[in-house]
């Protein structure tokens, strides 16, 4: 996996199936929110499928088709998308990993399953779209542990992750640096030193994720 330093994140836009590359409004979380950021070559973050709305939902996996995802993690506890998927898009592998997002802790098992669907479909030439519901702190999260554990440093990582996706708010951050210190050997000084430098980050970083969550449930309401 490519970690190069002049790596540009860009999220992808798309409409019903026509995937292109067209710049989207930082500041309208209802544009992000299903649209696919690509955080890293081969690794994309992402809200998850209007299947309450089939029509839509086949048009956004055809786009997922389309830029090259051949590998979806779903991380929701509330939901699964396995039967659609299947059915739309057989050729997608789909990858259930569901749990909670109530601000407490991920475990380190939930990241080694992620890291390692990522790794193994980055390492076959596959490309990976995480996601969750609106792809602001579950998906964000398990992308950063897939960084971090492919030699990207927490700052530059979490750089990366909100300048393709700006609603991001990547609540399970700290989690992933433990993982990553844990499951890769990082020295305890390193470890601490990473976590001060990734709450430095998020705290002079802030996002207004009450906003951006309340944006996107009136959305929901009103579709």
């Amino acid at each position: 996996m490519s970690t190069t330093e002049n790596y540009e994140p860009r999220p992808v836009h798309f409409h019903y199936g026509h995937a292109d590359t067209s710049q989207i409004s930082d500041f309208d979380p209802v544009a992000v929110w299903r649209q696919p950021c690509q955080v890293s070559p081969g690794i994309y973050v992402c809200g998850d499928l209007d299947t309450q709305n089939p029509q839509v939902a086949t048009g956004q996996l055809a786009a997922w088709v389309d830029i090259g995802i051949t590998d979806v993690i779903d991380l929701r506890g509330e939901w699964s998308d396995e039967q659609f998927v299947a059915q739309h898009a057989p050729g997608v592998s789909y990858w259930w990993l569901g749990t909670h997002d109530n601000g407490g802790h991920q475990t380190l098992e939930w990241f080694d399953d992620g890291v390692d669907i990522v790794n193994k479909s980055l390492t076959a030439g596959g490309q990976v779209l995480i996601h969750c519901h609106m792809g602001i702190n579950r998906a964000p999260s398990m992308a950063l542990a897939a960084l971090l554990a492919n030699g990207l440093d927490v700052v530059t990582a979490l750089t990366r992750i909100r300048a393709a996706r700006p609603i991001a708010n990547i609540a399970y951050a700290q989690d992933a640096v433990v993982w990553n210190g844990i499951r890769n050997n990082v020295p305890e000084q390193i470890v601490s030193e990473q976590l001060k430098e990734t709450q430095l980050w998020l705290n002079s970083h802030p996002t207004d994720v009450a906003w951006v969550i309340s944006r996107i449930r009136t959305a929901e309401v009103a579709a």
